[in-house]
């Protein structure tokens, strides 16, 4: 029965909360009961806190009994990015220079959000460190595996989040996204993922990775999203860069499906190599939203490949990190990083301001395609899950984790809406995903295409980590 409830949507642990069908203490009790059976196969958490989590549950049922719940998502098993500030625990970052011993005394704003609405916090999930790439292993925590096949992957850096909701380890998470970071692991564990627009849900520490970094939900629905959305885009006046709030209810519109949308689909974004499985995936479901209505045209954006722009954005604030640290401290470090930051560090001012410019250019590209088109869909990632443990799939096809991700990062740069659905398995049973932008602030609409696109084809889990090493 456990797991059972375990895989309970939020939306409908709240329905049963409500009703007084089921307690919060129960499903927290399921949430670490599947973290008990699985985690050690996976490795997705790096704290798991059962007693504090058990009497957040508590106080919460109380809540419940008395008909005053906190907020939208009372009692909820929820787990947080350890990139993410969380009041009580420590937040390392993956990382061996970041001291434990001190004071862990505030809340990032999304944390805050759910602490306001009455969430129970189960752990902290891993990352690599500072999130650097898009798998998930790290000098604290070890290597993180993907649960539809152990010796994968399950991509990153928010791999940990992303094992954790495909197995029932708690209803939402928390996912960080600076170049893809939400979508890689939610398409390679076939979760729904949406990087949000930058700046609709605050965050307090700025990144170092600056307006490329991103907050957002990972969930198995895309309702659940809708809803979590809905608390973590509270205001905060931390961070002077969020949008203002915008008063809108994400559920509200979530099942009004895509018939007369205009839709574009590139295959290749004009320019990336795809495995053949995935891309037959991808172009059967956007048959998908096609055959609900919605008129769907093949044709890319229209911008050459950013991957230089992007590196020398996301190297050179590497580089500024590394080099902050104390020298004792830098030879703790992850050699990739280490790698990537002395890439960085070369880079230069000219070369930097070129990228800017190339930014700006890419966005206006971007902002004029989607005054065309309400949406674009395209894969989330060219390839499945590969070995986990490498940051590459191939040394020599891929140098960097940069190279195999090319439909993600374009929009970190351009600060879209993203999300991916996923759509479909491989031959050797790993998730594909699809990916869908929308127009900056147009994250109900990508949230409502999404929807659409899982009513059809509802979105399966799996039942059990598939243990292969």
């Amino acid at each position: 029965m456990s797991v059972e409830i375990a895989r309970l949507s939020a939306c409908e642990l709240v329905h049963r909360f409500r009703r007084r069908e089921l307690s919060p203490v129960e499903a927290t009790k399921a949430a670490l009961a599947r973290v008990e059976e699985c985690d050690s196969a996976v490795n997705a958490f790096r704290i798991v806190d059962a007693e504090q989590a058990l009497a957040d549950a508590a106080a919460s049922e109380a809540r419940w009994q008395a008909g005053s719940p906190l907020g939208l998502v009372d009692g909820v098993p929820t787990t947080i990015k350890d990139i993410v500030l969380t009041k009580g625990w420590s937040t390392l970052r993956g990382s061996r220079t970041v001291n434990p011993d001190q004071s862990w005394d505030a809340d990032a704003p999304c944390v805050a959000r759910l602490r306001e609405h009455g969430a129970v916090l189960l752990g902290k999930t891993t990352t690599p460190e500072f999130g650097w790439k898009g798998v998930t292993d790290s000098p604290v925590t070890g290597i993180t595996r993907n649960p539809w096949n152990t010796d994968r992957t399950p991509g990153g850096s928010s791999g940990g989040a992303a094992a954790a909701a495909a197995l029932g380890m708690g209803a939402l998470h928390i996912g960080t996204d600076g170049g893809g970071s939400i979508r890689m692991p939610s398409a390679f564990t076939g979760i729904f993922g949406i990087k949000p627009s930058f700046g609709r849900v605050p965050a307090w520490p700025g990144s170092i990775f600056g307006s490329l970094a991103h907050i957002g939900p990972m969930t198995r629905t895309v309702s659940d999203a809708a809803l979590m959305m809905n608390v973590i885009s509270g205001p905060d006046p931390r961070d002077w860069t969020a949008l203002p709030p915008n008063g809108r209810d994400y559920d509200v519109r979530l099942n009004n499906g895509v018939e007369g949308l205009r839709i574009a689909y590139s295959p290749t974004l004009g320019y990336a190599d795809v495995d053949p499985e995935i891309a037959a995936l991808v172009e059967t479901a956007k048959d998908v939203l096609a055959g609900q209505g919605a008129v769907v045209e093949q044709i890319d954006p229209g911008f050459a490949d950013p991957a230089e722009t992007f590196r020398r954005h996301w190297f050179s604030a590497a580089a500024y990190m590394i080099n902050s640290l104390p020298d004792d401290q830098k030879a703790l470090v992850d050699p990739g990083l280490q790698e990537i930051a002395a890439q960085g560090a070369d880079i230069t001012m000219t070369q930097y301001m070129e990228a800017v410019s190339a930014r700006n250019d890419l966005g206006e590209t971007m902002s004029r395609f989607l005054d065309r088109y309400d949406l674009l869909l395209t894969p989330t990632l060219p390839l499945p899950a590969f070995k986990a443990g490498e940051e590459v799939p191939d040394w020599q096809a891929y140098p960097r984790w940069t190279n195999w991700t090319p439909f993600t990062f374009p929009f970190n740069l351009t600060q879209n809406p993203a999300a991916t659905v996923p759509c479909g398995f491989t031959s050797e049973g790993l998730p594909a995903g699809m990916q869908i932008i929308g127009a900056k602030d147009a994250d109900a609409l990508v949230l409502r295409a999404a929807r659409a696109y899982e009513t059809s084809c509802p979105f399966r889990m799996p039942d059990n980590p598939n243990i292969q090493h």
